[in-house]
């Protein structure tokens, strides 16, 4: 069994048992998460594709930690003109353990 869910403008495939890393959510950690916006659950039997939400499905987790990537560098320039700039970003995530996916009916 499977479900698709979106969070963070992503979407993203898990399973039950599934460490997923989103976008950073702010709640404390080991604190239970739900998702709501459930887009498709396929289980042995049937597949439910949501319209664009699957009525009555939600997947819950538990927040396992918070951490932030790589940095990403971002260098501009342009040439001639002795213009030079140079940027790091490092993007914030939360690791997310799947435990159980429902759907109702």
């Amino acid at each position: 069994m499977y479900a698709v869910i979106m969070s963070g403008g992503k979407q993203y495939r898990v399973s039950e048992g599934d460490v997923v890393r989103v976008e950073k959510l702010k709640v404390e950690l080991g604190a239970p998460i739900e998702f709501k916006d459930v887009l498709l659950v396929k289980t042995e039997e049937k597949t439910y594709v949501g319209q664009p939400l699957v009525q009555g499905a939600s997947v819950q987790g538990i927040l396992e930690s918070k951490d932030k990537d790589d940095t990403v560098l971002v260098f501009k320039y342009k040439k001639k003109k002795q213009y030079r700039r140079t940027r790091g970003h490092r993007q914030q995530h939360s690791a997310v353990r799947i435990e159980k996916i429902t759907i109702a009916g």
